[in-house]
């Protein structure tokens, strides 16, 4: 099954491990011991994550490594660019309403 971006960042652990490789590229021992749960739940949420296309593997000589697709993230960005417009225009016209009420 092919999974979308709104189910990488349905679960917060998640968008912990999404914020967490976004930072760094980590290897599975590495992200296993940031979480206090268990290495299968982490490998659970590194494979939806992984099938969500927002992670991939780089193979480093014996090595792995998570690193994090940001573009397959853009689903979701934008879905949210229209309340997030939405929400800069109200707080505009409450500035405006408050410039208003103090140069009275």
């Amino acid at each position: 099954m092919r999974r979308d971006a709104f189910q990488a960042i349905a679960d917060p652990t998640r968008r912990d491990i999404i914020t967490l490789i976004g930072r760094n590229s980590m290897s599975p021992n590495d992200v296993v011991a940031s979480f206090n749960i268990s290495r299968q739940a982490v490998s659970k949420h590194i494979k939806i994550l992984m099938e969500c296309g927002i992670l991939k593997i780089d193979n480093k000589g014996r090595e792995r490594h998570y690193i994090l697709q940001p573009k397959k993230l853009a689903q979701v960005a934008d879905w949210i660019d229209p309340f997030r417009e939405m929400w800069e225009d109200k707080f505009n016209r409450l500035d405006n309403v408050l410039k208003k009420l103090k140069s009275k």
